[in-house]
């Protein structure tokens, strides 16, 4: 009797080892509710981000060189979502299920006037453009001077002898709901990091 009585306090588990029990339990359900929350918070951060770079923040790559020596070809850039443009803004548009990318040059109503060492002219100013390494007629078969038409945006490459934009038929001038976004950072290559202008 005394033999198994003696058997039953040592099998018991003690104060302190009840205490350690109770604080590996305590400390394992913290541990995967802080888990949990983590994660959640991660999937909802990154699902906000994809919803914003969706709608509001397009991240666009530039393919081609029609931009040149403004953007190059495997640049990355952002673009934030606008109905103001200005003249010489940056944009993103969609053409044949394609996305591309061009300047603003003419807006809506406007008269636009190209000459054959191409320099552009708008309402009969000559347009200043220090963004070009070089002017040219380019690829250009519309009947100048051209006046916009009501809801559309005349667009160029800076790249002007090689660029196909609203100088040929075939693009021609963009409709507000081709656009993508106005063009407003270069995220890549990191020694290009800076605002587009």
């Amino acid at each position: 009797m005394k033999e198994q009585q003696s058997a039953a306090e040592t099998s018991a588990p003690t104060v302190s080892q009840l205490e350690a029990e109770l604080k590996r339990v305590t400390y394992y359900k913290q541990y995967h509710h802080i888990l949990r929350s983590t994660i959640f918070t991660l999937i909802t951060v990154a699902a906000a981000a994809v919803l914003v770079a969706t709608l509001f923040l397009p991240v666009l790559r530039i393919y081609g060189f029609s931009m040149t020596p403004t953007l190059n070809d495997g640049d990355i850039v952002i673009s934030i979502k606008s109905a103001d443009f200005e003249r010489k803004d940056i944009i993103a548009f969609y053409y044949n299920n394609k996305i591309l990318v061009k300047r603003v040059i003419a807006l809506p109503g406007e008269w636009l006037d190209i000459d054959e060492d191409g320099n552009v002219s708008v309402n009969g100013e000559s347009l200043d453009e220090p963004y070009l390494t070089e002017k040219a007629l380019g690829e250009c078969d519309i009947k100048l001077p051209y006046q916009v038409p009501d809801g559309r945006i005349f667009v160029m490459g800076d790249h002007r002898a090689t660029s196909s934009d609203s100088r040929s038929a075939a693009v021609g001038c963009v409709a507000e709901e081709q656009i993508v976004g106005r063009l407003v950072f270069r995220v890549w290559p990191l020694n290009g990091f800076a605002p587009l202008q």
